[in-house]
């Protein structure tokens, strides 16, 4: 049985032990507030024409994020209506969730050791997807590659984008930190 009380997610572990004194003897840091540390992980799953279609498929991807996170994912609504694509306000169009705390490390170590190897034809992930702040962002084409998801029970495979959000000041140290915790990057 699991100690829920005394449970130490394993990446939160190395982060504190291995990664935190890698990091400041690398760049030199004076103060152990400096040292950049993972802030929080957002998933989205966009449903699109298919939810124009049948509002019942943004429900499907909420409780299929919720699978995946182990947190309620909330559904996004369309805030305005475009015509041309036959949106109105206020349909339902996919799922969000935010990942912090225990649960954000959990979900990394699933994503980096369990679902990136299960990705068809898998090189890495673009080592140039920062956006200048030390933010991380990249899309799967397959939500099924989480272990979690029952493929007899999935009604459509959808995308998802994840975000990964870091305290680091400059891509270089964001990409140091991922890098320490294995992040798979083909450049």
């Amino acid at each position: 049985m699991l100690d829920t009380e005394n449970y130490t997610p394993r990446l939160k572990v190395i982060y504190r032990d291995v990664i935190r004194p890698a990091m400041k003897e690398e760049f030199s840091y004076s103060n152990p507030m400096q040292i950049p540390r993972l802030d929080k992980i957002v998933l989205n799953i966009g449903c699109g024409a298919e939810a124009v279609r049948d509002s019942k498929k943004a429900k499907s991807a909420v409780e299929d994020l919720t699978t995946i996170a182990g947190q309620k994912a909330v559904m996004t609504i369309a805030k305005t209506s475009i015509a041309g694509f036959r949106v109105r306000e206020g349909m339902p169009m996919g799922a969000k969730v935010t990942l912090r705390g225990d649960r954000m490390y959990e979900f990394f170590d699933r994503l980096v050791t369990i679902a990136m190897p299960r990705i068809r034809d898998f090189r890495g992930v673009n080592g140039k997807s920062f956006d200048g702040r030390g933010n991380y962002a990249f899309g799967i084409k397959e939500h099924i590659i989480f272990p979690e998801i029952n493929f007899d029970k999935i009604d459509e495979s959808w995308g998802m984008d994840i975000v990964i959000a870091t305290t680091a000041k400059t891509d270089a140290e964001a990409k140091a930190l991922l890098k320490h915790f294995n992040m798979p990057f083909n450049s």
